[in-house]
């Protein structure tokens, strides 16, 4: 046990970390058993858990090299892989549905977990995101594409997403042409795995006080995230990602003014 304080792997910052990585592994298991809504949920709840790791290194003062490697390995599971695995679930049964056998379409999802793994080993040894992100957060990453079977489940009502073999599955209602959709999909996870990796500045919500001063753009952001969530539910989180990036534009916009 003293081995154990010594090496710093069990501190309250670490077991955290490994609650996110059970999430991203429980997830891969309700995708396999085709249950997307529960894996979107479990996402959301590593991405809590990811946000507060970080958090209590910092207040418990228990920062270290072990939690900074353990975090990353978390985050290409939870924030990489699953969400590599639902799109290529979620485009094959599009092309199942429409008519379409033995397509490669759906391998282009396996882009999102390559990217991840790029932009956490970049992030890992980029010196400039200590306080702020180049290129778009993998678990922002994820939440984007992981809202996508909760919106159409809970918003768009297009059928039962918890079981994605069921033959009465009526996804013609949101399109005329599904393989249409298939192809959206697979370009939508070229687009953000790209952005992955882009030299695109980002504010971090990495609260060092809690004062408003130097917060501003976080405050602003959340109060933003809290009143879309209470009004648009689900179908908020895409468009919370997407005012994310817009607001670090126009900050990044400001700044150099």
């Amino acid at each position: 046990m003293q081995y154990l304080y010594r090496m710093r792997l069990f501190t309250v910052a670490n077991i955290i970390t490994l609650g996110n990585l059970l999430c991203g592994t429980l997830a891969i298991f309700s995708i396999f058993a085709g249950n997307m809504i529960m894996a979107a949920y479990l996402v959301l709840l590593a991405a809590v858990l990811d946000f507060f790791d970080g958090f209590a290194a910092r207040i418990l003062k228990q920062p270290s090299e072990i939690g900074k490697q353990l975090d990353s390995l978390a985050d290409v599971i939870s924030f990489g892989l699953v969400p590599g695995i639902a799109m290529y679930h979620l485009i094959l049964r599009f092309e199942i549905s429409a008519g379409v056998h033995d397509s490669l379409l759906p391998f282009v999802a396996l882009i999102i977990p390559l990217f991840s793994a790029l932009r956490l080993a970049k992030f890992n040894v980029d010196t400039r995101q200590s306080d702020s992100f180049i290129g778009v957060p993998t678990p922002a990453n994820a939440m984007l594409l992981l809202s996508i079977p909760l919106v159409m489940e809970f918003s768009l009502g297009i059928g039962s997403m918890s079981d994605l073999n069921h033959k009465d599955w009526k996804i013609d209602r949101l399109v005329e042409d599904v393989s249409m959709l298939s192809y959206m999909l697979a370009g939508l996870c070229v687009v953000l795995s790209i952005l992955l990796i882009a030299e695109l500045p980002l504010f971090a919500l990495k609260f060092k006080s809690f004062g408003w001063k130097g917060n501003e753009i976080r405050f602003i952001f959340l109060g933003i995230s809290l009143i879309m969530l209470a009004v648009l539910q689900v179908a908020a989180i895409p468009i919370i990602i997407i005012v994310y990036i817009l607001m670090s534009f126009v900050n990044n916009l400001v700044g150099k003014k």
